[in-house]
């Protein structure tokens, strides 16, 4: 019988007051010299990056920078940043932004090593050899990438969203820098903030959870609930900044060893179709699926409410629990983060229940510890953003 291991964690993480000093560290000490920096045209633009990129020019390190990435990105930007890997000859990679960054730096990576294009590794059974060279330093603190095995890309002839998973492909290194958080916006500092929240529930409720990840799902959870709010409230509050950049990091790291569940699958979906901001769509999610996991999870479902603050009437049944634990994430995210209402989308209940059999059949629902069938979808897709 094959030894099942329960954490595994392969990067090399850095917290640093000094991005500039800390990459030129890196490269020293890895032995790179011709780094392609795989950003956007705004995070590539920010007088910390440049300050960074600057200070790595000033020791002789030769940056190319590829700074085409755009939201929900295609599996052409990945070919396209393959094409300028090898046009300046690097050697490595720094990804600089938010997921979407990372997602292409990492296809990029894949590619550049084992050739081909990046949609042949959606295959789980295509082999992928070990891609070393990443350093991913986070600019939003929520999709955990930095630390995550996984990447998705957007297929442009259809609009499908697609995933890859690939162990060999996480990041060498993860620099935190707090600093380059301060000017995220409000509404962005919410929707990120609840997806490290929901990496971190999903995860303690998933089939793959075990007694070590749960421990840090419960304390990714508890940091988001203290510090997420102050963030919001002030962005330049770098202490909470710090706390959720790293709660951030350690839910992104349990989505490699402990997955995620329904709730992604129907973000995934609808993300796709609709285009709901990927954290605001698992936001939504999540009650229903706590509800719909509480009879085969309930002491994990009364943990989280518990997290959220909630208080529980003596000896109160599983049913109750679980909907006085779906109340308390409800609070979190509408009063006290404040997260717009789903109905903004102006997508129609019928309209959204209409996706289910998609949700069925979307990867990660297999790691829901009940079973989502056509009727299970419909159910949660029922209770998608209500308050």
């Amino acid at each position: 019988m094959a030894m099942e291991v329960k954490l595994l964690q392969p990067v090399k993480v850095v917290c640093t007051d000094d991005l500039g000093e800390t990459l030129v560290d890196i490269m020293q000490t890895a032995g790179y010299s011709r780094p392609l920096m795989v950003t956007d045209s705004f995070v590539g633009s920010m007088p910390l990056v440049v300050a960074a990129r600057t200070k790595l020019e000033q020791v002789g390190v030769d940056v190319a920078v590829f700074d085409q990435v755009k939201p929900d990105p295609l599996c052409e930007t990945v070919e396209s940043g393959v094409e300028a890997f090898e046009a300046h000859k690097a050697d490595s990679i720094i990804a600089i932004g938010g997921g979407s960054s990372m997602d292409v730096a990492r296809g990029i990576n894949i590619v550049r090593v084992n050739g081909g294009s990046i949609i042949e590794y959606t295959n789980p059974a295509k082999p992928i050899a070990p891609c070393n060279g990443m350093i991913a330093v986070p600019t939003t603190a929520g999709t955990g990438s930095e630390m995550s095995n996984a990447l998705v890309v957007t297929e442009g002839s259809t609009g499908r969203k697609l995933a890859v998973l690939a162990d060999p492909a996480v990041s060498e290194y993860a620099v935190l820098n707090a600093d380059l958080m301060l000017t995220l916006p409000a509404k962005m500092t919410i929707a990120c903030g609840l997806d490290a929240f929901c990496h971190a529930a999903e995860g303690y409720l998933s089939r793959m959870a075990s007694p070590v990840t749960d421990a840090i799902c419960e304390k990714a959870m508890f940091l988001l609930y203290n510090y997420l709010p102050r963030a919001v409230a002030n962005g330049q509050d770098r202490e909470a900044r710090e706390r959720v950049m790293v709660a951030s990091t350690l839910a992104g790291w349990m989505l490699n060893n402990a997955g995620t569940i329904a709730g992604h699958s129907i973000a995934h979906v609808l993300g796709a179709k609709y285009h709901i901001v990927h954290g605001e769509a698992v936001g939504y999610a999540l009650p229903a699926v706590m509800e719909f996991v509480a009879p085969v999870r309930a002491h994990k479902v009364r943990e989280i409410g518990q997290i959220l603050g909630a208080v529980y009437p003596e000896n109160a049944p599983d049913e109750q629990v679980a909907i006085i634990a779906s109340r308390a994430f409800k609070d979190f995210r509408d009063r006290m983060l404040g997260l717009h209402a789903v109905e903004d989308y102006g997508i129609s209940v019928e309209e959204l229940v209409s996706n289910a059999q998609a949700v069925v059949d979307e990867r990660f629902a297999g790691n829901t510890p009940r079973d989502i069938d056509l009727q299970a979808a419909e159910q949660l897709l029922e209770g998608f953003g209500s308050r």
